[in-house]
């Protein structure tokens, strides 16, 4: 990030106050850029969330946990709307955001590069990494200086709260539901949880700007985020009898994870690899070069666009 300027310490001091920030006019252009930057990462989380979970809805039970499937994709894709419709107001160009940048170029969780291949899988992305969203969204909510983004995330935290709740239901209906249904949903946690655990970037002690907590774009940091999604999600997992590689810590009620993190994650087994601990360089490495939905998940949302127009043209 270039170098913080007068007009931006300023601002800071501004934000840190209780000023909300309404319009291009009240932002400075690290302010403008860093804001940019969130509301892509949000927007790109939520439209390929949909695909990801369409693939896995298809194995719904019922007719009826199928249209609860699809109304929680509409709302993933709505909430996408609102982030790239302030992106708009930004000055940032909807069609370039869709089309035109290459797959490898979005800024979703690698998390939703991975193939969700079954209802036990859907239900706990919905636990997971709904929660995950919850976390972070939540946070932004409660702590944003930008006051557009503050009004828009009431729908989507109520929307959100939803699709956490499907999860966790499901979650525990699977875990009683007999020795296949509970070896598929402990499968899944398998790969899941720590993916979960990466969703929130490099540790403090490694993260190389703080430019959102700097302008109050969240409130929270990377590993406050993390202990917070960890405290929900492993008490549950317990609950459930589920074996998660974590512990709560009975004096402090942190959370401790039981292996060396980061570690190796093998994408065509959907397997990590504990023994095998890694640096963050090497993590980028892997979310730079994505995982092994990307392309498809991408293509998915653009295909519809496209054949329309090629049937127009004919």
């Amino acid at each position: 990030m270039p170098e913080m300027t007068a007009e931006d310490r300023e601002l800071q001091e501004k934000v840190h106050d209780g000023f909300l920030v309404e319009s291009e006019a009240d932002m400075t252009e690290n302010y403008k850029q860093a804001l940019i930057t969130q509301l892509l990462v949000q927007g790109d989380t939520e439209l390929i969330s949909a695909p990801a979970y369409f693939m896995a809805a298809r194995d719904a039970p019922t007719t009826n946990t199928m249209v609860s499937a699809t109304a929680i994709i509409q709302d993933e894709l709505g909430h996408a709307n609102i982030a790239y419709r302030l992106l708009e107001d930004l000055g940032v160009d909807r069609h370039w955001i869709l089309y035109e940048r290459e797959p490898h170029e979005f800024k979703h969780p690698y998390g939703f590069d991975q193939p969700l291949e079954n209802w036990a899988e859907l239900v706990v992305a919905n636990g997971f990494y709904d929660r995950a969203g919850i976390t972070l969204l939540g946070d932004v909510h409660r702590n944003t200086s930008y006051g557009p983004l503050k009004r828009a995330l009431v729908k989507v935290d109520l929307e959100e709260n939803f699709h956490l709740r499907h999860g966790e239901v499901w979650m525990k209906r699977l875990s009683t539901s007999g020795p296949e249904a509970r070896e598929k949903l402990q499968d899944a946690v398998d790969w899941m949880f720590p993916m979960g655990v990466e969703w929130f970037g490099m540790p403090d002690d490694k993260k190389r700007h703080t430019t959102q907590l700097d302008f109050k774009l969240k409130g929270m940091s990377n590993d406050e985020l993390r202990q917070t999604w960890l405290q929900a999600v492993v008490p549950l997992c317990d609950e459930l009898g589920l074996d998660v590689p974590a512990r709560v810590d009975e004096e402090s009620g942190e959370v401790e994870l039981t292996y060396d993190f980061p570690v190796q994650y093998d994408p065509e087994e959907k397997k990590w690899l504990f023994d095998e601990p890694i640096s963050w360089d090497e993590v980028w490495d892997r979310w730079r070069e994505r995982g092994p939905m990307n392309e498809e998940y991408v293509n998915s949302v653009r295909r519809s666009r496209f054949e329309i127009e090629e049937m127009l043209a004919a």
